[in-house]
């Protein structure tokens, strides 16, 4: 028997369960079912110990500020993603408010960028100069001085000789976010609502247009081996890396021509608890020539399962899988005539990515610690072990001039009459779900977007929605501090 809904989701990770529930409260009637592969919700990239868990608002990302080959640094993107990031905010503070959220989700952890070396460190003050007058940063510290530095991060400094030279930037709104517990608490709601059904362990395995325009979806119940189908009017793909295989079998001619390329994530964690404790932000560095954007190293604070934790990574690797949990085969598998060429060519014209993913896996547990050395000086090998994180597949894309060229941040394809969506990419990913999930649903529901009646809900959960948070500083500050309040977060 074939099941009638109006949305399916798949993937039950943080983008399903945001775009799910912003659906049912401007759709109050509609039927929605979500399709995720694990035994429970946020199992891979929404599980905290397989993300940073940054609230990515590029007060420290240096890669979302390119230097421009007059020496002056572009903060567009910046401040696209701050303000991203803010939205997110007000929708969590909605939810928190409404009782939908009510485990801790989100906690004030200080953001720092730390950087070495005479151009690194002109680089970051004119990055500094640039994005200060704009009230989304306002409020960030730069400085060079060993002393102050030492009272922001006292442990990455002890022992560290004074004349070092460093830039270093100091931003006290940053967060630390936990999408697991957002993702857990939003289809926990959704569970409770008359027409949504939420089924874990259920594989989709086929997709296919119908004559009447619908989906037709074709789910394996893993426990039993029993094959379901499902019809939609809609259907949104968001697996995380399990979304690029899904793109391909609906056959969608919005999703010829890109390619995707898998990269793994390790991470050292700490296991002792008097270093854990001394350290309070997260301190982001400079990429590697020819890393992936994901790849900044990063040491960071965290707050998971109501424990402090402290992780030094990311360290890439090269694997064929697109999920934590994916086969071997999901690389080759992916082949096709159309994204052979793309791939090849971004083989070729990014050869500094692949010389970067190989000397990874190269590297020796000595040279990682090494790594870990030059942010933290006085880390002992003991008192670290090596955690192996989650999957990302890098995106890429066919390209008239190049052949092919990677795609960086998320990338939202869509078919032409809106009846399927798709999400490929990572970073910023999570901390912006909410703001990609309104560029989903303007172009799959863009009559629904402009109705009054979609945009008085909107503002209900977003109080800045339709308004810009870049070029109107005094709704910036008021809408920080708002959510600051209800969110329990240092201004």
């Amino acid at each position: 028997m074939q099941t009638q809904n109006d949305v399916i989701l798949i993937g039950g990770g943080i983008m399903s369960a945001t775009l799910g529930i912003i659906m049912k409260k401007m759709m109050p009637d509609a039927k929605i079912k979500i399709y995720e592969k694990m035994d429970q919700v946020a199992e891979e990239s929404s599980n905290s110990w397989n993300n940073a868990g940054t609230g990515h608002s590029a007060f420290c990302e240096l890669n979302y500020t390119p230097e421009q080959k007059d020496g002056s640094v572009n903060i567009d993107k910046a401040l696209q993603i701050a303000s991203s990031f803010e939205i997110s905010r007000q929708f969590w503070a909605y939810l928190k408010t409404h009782n939908v959220l009510t485990k801790p989700f989100i906690k004030s952890v200080p953001h720092m960028s730390f950087v070495w070396g005479e151009d690194n460190i002109t680089f970051l003050k004119k990055r500094h100069e640039a994005m200060t007058p704009n009230a989304l940063f306002e409020d960030m510290k730069y400085s060079e001085d060993y002393d102050e530095v030492s009272a922001w991060v006292p442990m990455m400094m002890k022992n560290r000789p004074r004349t070092e030279r460093m830039g270093v930037t100091h931003m006290k709104a940053g967060t630390d976010v936990n999408f697991d517990s957002i993702t857990k608490g939003i289809t926990g709601y959704l569970e409770t609502c008359d027409g949504v059904e939420i089924c874990v362990g259920h594989e989709v395995k086929d997709l296919n247009k119908e004559a009447d325009g619908s989906w037709k979806i074709k789910v394996k119940e893993i426990k039993t081996g029993k094959m379901k189908i499902a019809s939609s009017k809609f259907v949104f793909i968001g697996a995380g890396g399990g979304s690029f295989p899904l793109l391909q079998k609906s056959g969608i001619k919005e999703g010829k021509g890109y390619g995707g390329f898998p990269v793994s994530g390790m991470f050292m964690r700490c296991k002792n608890p008097e270093i854990i404790e001394g350290h309070n932000a997260k301190v982001y560095g400079k990429a590697a020539e020819g890393s992936p954007p994901m790849s900044m190293p990063h040491l960071d604070k965290r707050r998971i399962g109501g424990e402090d934790s402290l992780l030094f990574g990311p360290y890439a690797g090269i694997s064929t899988k697109f999920l934590k949990t994916g086969s071997f085969w999901d690389l080759p598998s992916s082949l096709r005539w159309h994204n052979i060429k793309p791939m090849l060519s971004v083989a070729r014209n990014e050869f500094g990515l692949i010389k970067y993913l190989v000397g990874q896996v190269m590297q020796s547990r000595k040279d990682r610690f090494k790594m870990l050395q030059i942010y933290f000086p006085e880390a002992k090998e003991e008192n670290w072990e090596l955690y192996v994180a989650g999957q990302r597949v890098q995106i890429m894309k066919k390209d008239k001039e190049k052949g092919g060229v990677l795609k960086l941040g998320t990338e939202i394809i869509s078919s032409a009459d809106g009846s399927l969506a798709a999400l490929l990419g990572a970073s910023p990913g999570a901390s912006t779900a909410v703001s990609t999930m309104f560029e989903v649903l303007e172009k799959c529901f863009p009559k629904q977007m402009a109705s009054d009646d979609w945009k008085n809900k909107l503002q209900e959960m977003i109080p800045s929605y339709g308004k810009s948070l870049i070029e109107d500083a005094e709704l910036c500050r008021q809408t920080r501090k708002a959510t600051a309040k209800v969110l329990e977060l240092d201004e």
